[in-house]
């Protein structure tokens, strides 16, 4: 036995310093990641995409609303912070339950009208306030709301305060003959009222489960990848297994890393089955989650966790041991500032926008709203989240399968191969 304490070990610098390289640096990355990404919102807001109906019927020549909308587009044009999408009600319906639009600012019908009341000479009654209203859209993500209902808000308020000057100017003298109610009214005519654009099920997180049931599916695959490859291994004989005291070993079976791979993958789409029920029947079942297109739901989560399994146990494979930090930092890093679900795509600074293109949990978000909240629509984001599920699919096992195949070719398989087997000598 060696005379060394364990604990000498302490005393090697490359220990520290290599550990305190990696950890210290997965350390900043996430700080990084998780706060630069929800810093300043509002500063970064660029193109949110809100609704503008102009429903007004007007009265004769005088169409107030024509006014409004076109007075908000140009007041805010050069801000460049909402995108105000100009279209009639039935279209602002759909696009908030596609969750194209995170609100909408809706003039009605009857505005015009109700505005010209306010300048009658009747003596008798108090006269009915004009409105506008705002709509919000928590299932497009509550953040996103927010910023809209903020936008959409002030929006109508300076709106109404115009249309006050206006009338103000053109009465001119003749207030004094108004009724009181109607003065006071005068000067900012419209009340702004807030509903909800798209209602969802009391226990649907206020338009958070979506995201926090796709983050289970990314984690369930990633952390599933990690003890899968440790199981093959250990299968194959290359590693030990500690159960608690015990350590167990198994004889070596040479497998080429393609083949380890190969057989991690297929253990992967196997168990995603059971993982994909259990994660939904979990959700759905015991803590009560609303959800429909039940069938549909778990077929998607099926292949989210094998597609995020899969692409895990690529980067293991061909990291090695620095590749959980490698699959941690793509999977959990990067992915969750970037989902959408808490701050808005349109929110985020620059380069997030760029990592939202391509990571795995917001298209994988996106589906799963749409299945959820959207009625499994395709231009909601379901046909995203397959389309992008299946490149992430190929380019999982490009990658993997393709460097670990290089690998192969170049003889640096994990244990050496013996060119010259020891030959033993038979018993007299």
């Amino acid at each position: 036995m060696s005379g060394i304490h364990p604990f000498r070990v302490l005393r090697s610098k490359p220990l520290w310093v290599a550990n305190g390289v990696i950890t210290g640096v997965l350390a900043l990355l996430f700080a990084m990641f998780y706060v630069g990404a929800n810093i300043d919102p509002a500063d970064h807001l660029t193109k949110l995409p809100v609704g503008l109906v102009n429903a007004d019927e007007g009265v004769g020549q005088v169409d107030l609303g024509a006014r409004i909308t076109a007075s908000i587009e140009k007041s805010t044009a050069s801000e460049g912070k909402i995108d105000w999408k100009v279209m009639d009600e039935k279209e602002v319906k759909e696009e908030l339950g596609e969750g194209k639009l995170f609100g909408a600012l809706v003039v009605p019908a009857d505005f015009t009208s109700s505005v010209t009341a306010l300048t009658g000479t009747t003596t008798t009654g108090t006269p009915a306030r004009p409105t506008l209203t705002v709509l919000t859209n928590q299932s497009a993500g509550s953040l996103g709301s927010g910023l809209a209902r903020t936008a959409t808000t002030q929006a109508a308020e300076n709106a109404s305060l115009q249309v006050g000057k206006e009338l103000t100017a053109r009465i001119g003298t003749a207030q004094g003959k108004l009724p009181a109610a109607a003065r006071v009214l005068l000067a900012d005519p419209a009340a702004v009222t807030v509903e909800d654009g798209h209602p969802l099920d009391s226990h649907s997180g206020l338009g958070l489960t979506a995201f926090y049931y796709a983050l289970t599916l990314v984690v369930v695959g990633m952390l599933s990848a990690n003890v899968l490859s440790g199981q093959v291994d250990h299968a194959l004989g290359y590693t030990h297994n500690d159960m608690g005291p015990l350590r167990l070993h198994r004889p070596l079976i040479r497998a080429t890393r393609v083949q380890t791979l190969a057989i991690g993958s297929t253990l992967m789409a196997g168990l995603s089955l059971l993982m994909g029920t259990l994660v939904m029947a979990g959700a759905v079942g015991i803590m009560g989650m609303a959800a429909s297109h039940l069938p549909l739901l778990w077929l998607y989560s099926v292949c989210a966790i094998a597609v995020s399994g899969i692409g895990a146990l690529a980067l293991l494979a061909v990291f090695g041991t620095p590749g959980m930090l490698v699959v941690t930092l793509v999977f959990i890093g990067m992915a969750v500032p970037t989902s959408g679900a808490t701050t808005p795509i349109e929110a985020l600074p620059g380069f997030y926008r760029f990592l939202a293109e391509f990571e795995p949990l917001r298209q994988i978000t996106g589906g799963i709203r749409s299945i959820l909240y959207y009625d499994a629509q395709g231009d909601a984001g379901l046909t995203r989240g397959w389309v992008m599920m299946a490149a992430a699919l190929v380019a999982a096992a490009l990658f993997g399968f393709g460097v670990l195949g290089w690998y192969d070719r170049k003889g640096l398989h994990r244990i050496p191969v013996e060119t010259t087997p020891e030959k033993t000598a038979a018993p007299a």
